[in-house]
């Protein structure tokens, strides 16, 4: 949950202006509020705030804060579960399983003196073994399970005609957003569940058979670089497994406080590997963490599914959105699909009113809530100028795309370990057992 501290906060309104929902109220000067009904928990306005003090040992545990943390503490903050996740990783009787969303991967290595924009995968899969997980997943292989999904529904949509445009459903503030501000287009979300939530669901299900492990003795946690991934795995419907399908969310910062308060050198690390098969992925599944990335990882296996063929270019720049809306004609077969990547929340009430009114000209729009996409997520490090912010964001966009151009398969279909997933347990795209596990519906707030 975002909350802010009163007794920090200075009134100086930066908070206000970053809501993408006009969440926060307040007088200039005077302590500001959260409105927690509209709030969509994106965590912008913990990004943005620079009013601060330091630790007392009383607001650590008021802030449910690791008692070794000793970093300024802002009036804007991000009250999350990482004191439950440090009590259970020292739980023998459970089996720790962690995935990793392809944004923390960039940006973490931030927090532990390395240029913006560092992809260090191999030492994070070692910190994390480190800190007791049994199991080292990848929300990255989710991201190509998403798209094997997500592409097929909007194949069938665009064929059938129904349910157009269908807007991406794999931000949470988003979800959030619709439900609350437009339930009455709910039909036109995809009805996948973001990859941390299918990732959530396989590791309970296939990942457990394949581990020799009781479903019910594992505990799932998710590294992602969003505030409102808890309020997703939270929610009731995601207990697709039988169980709660991802139990807890610790921000990228709160890792870092973990690796820092197990006194591991992260910066000398020796590489190591995520578990197979379920930390295997491809260049698609990578680019989710930027604007525009599922827009084109989806192309990449739309085109496949439509045309029985291969895209004939991989780089499809024409959807790498940065701000606004961008908007493309991607021409697949004898069809011409018009998408539309909208970054940053504040960008999307057009959109939706043209939809309200049937004047809506996209096929699929994908939306995202942070202004960059993931990588500048609410939980992600922070930086105390607006300088440095928007210089890291363009180095962690830049090294997830030429992560994805030096990879060997490219295109989520041709992940030979989703493959694999289908053939030994999920069957088909969109079938069944696909459906109960990796599909959600949602909920008039």
């Amino acid at each position: 949950m975002v909350k802010i501290d009163k007794n920090l906060c200075t009134g100086c309104e930066q908070c206000k202006i970053v809501c993408p929902v006009n969440a926060i109220k307040g007088k200039k000067g005077e302590p500001q509020n959260i409105d927690s009904d509209i709030c969509v928990s994106c965590g912008q306005c913990v990004q943005i705030c620079s009013s601060y003090s330091m630790y007392t040992e009383q607001k650590k545990n008021e802030r449910k804060i690791l008692k070794t943390v000793n970093e300024p503490m802002f009036a804007a903050f991000y009250e999350g579960k990482i004191t439950d996740v440090e009590v259970k990783l020292k739980d023998k009787e459970l089996y720790k399983i962690v995935q990793c969303a392809p944004a923390v991967r960039v940006s973490l290595a931030e927090e532990f003196g390395f240029p913006s924009g560092s992809l260090t995968p191999g030492k994070l899969a070692a910190a994390l073994r480190l800190l007791n997980f049994d199991k080292v997943y990848d929300t990255n292989f989710a991201a190509d399970l998403t798209i094997m999904e997500e592409g097929s529904e909007l194949v069938r949509r665009v064929t059938s005609g129904e349910n157009l445009p269908m807007f991406t459903s794999c931000c949470p503030a988003w979800v959030k957003y619709i439900e609350q501000t437009y339930p009455e287009l709910l039909n036109h979300l995809s009805s996948c569940r973001s990859p941390q939530q299918m990732a959530g669901s396989i590791f309970k299900t296939y990942g457990a058979k394949l581990d020799s492990v009781k479903s019910e003795k594992i505990y799932s946690v998710a590294v992602m670089p969003c505030t409102c991934k808890q309020f997703e795995c939270d929610r009731p419907e995601m207990i697709a497994s039988g169980y709660k399908d991802v139990d807890a969310i610790i921000t990228t910062r709160e890792l870092a406080q973990l690796i820092k308060a197990k006194g591991i050198d992260f910066k000398n690390l020796k590489d190591e590997n995520f578990d197979t098969p379920l930390g295997k992925y491809s260049g698609a599944g990578n680019i989710f963490g930027v604007t525009g990335g599922v827009m084109e990882a989806a192309l990449r296996t739309g085109y496949s599914l439509i045309t029985k063929e291969e895209i004939p270019k991989l780089d499809l720049t024409e959807v790498r959105g940065t701000e606004g809306i961008r908007d493309a004609s991607i021409t697949i077969g004898n069809i011409t699909l018009k998408v539309a990547v909208v970054c940053g929340l504040k960008n999307i009430v057009q959109i939706l009113e043209s939809v309200k009114n049937g004047m809506c000209k996209y096929h699929f729009i994908e939306v995202m809530t942070c202004p960059k996409g993931c990588i500048s997520g609410g939980g992600q490090p922070k930086f105390f100028t607006v300088e440095d912010r928007e210089k890291a964001y363009i180095s962690r966009r830049t090294s997830m795309f030429e992560h994805d151009k030096n990879l060997p398969i490219r295109k989520s279909h041709e992940n030979p370990y989703v493959k694999k997933l289908y053939k030994e347990f999920l069957g088909a795209p969109l079938g069944k057992k696909s459906h109960h596990l990796l599909h959600t519906q949602y909920t008039k707030r």
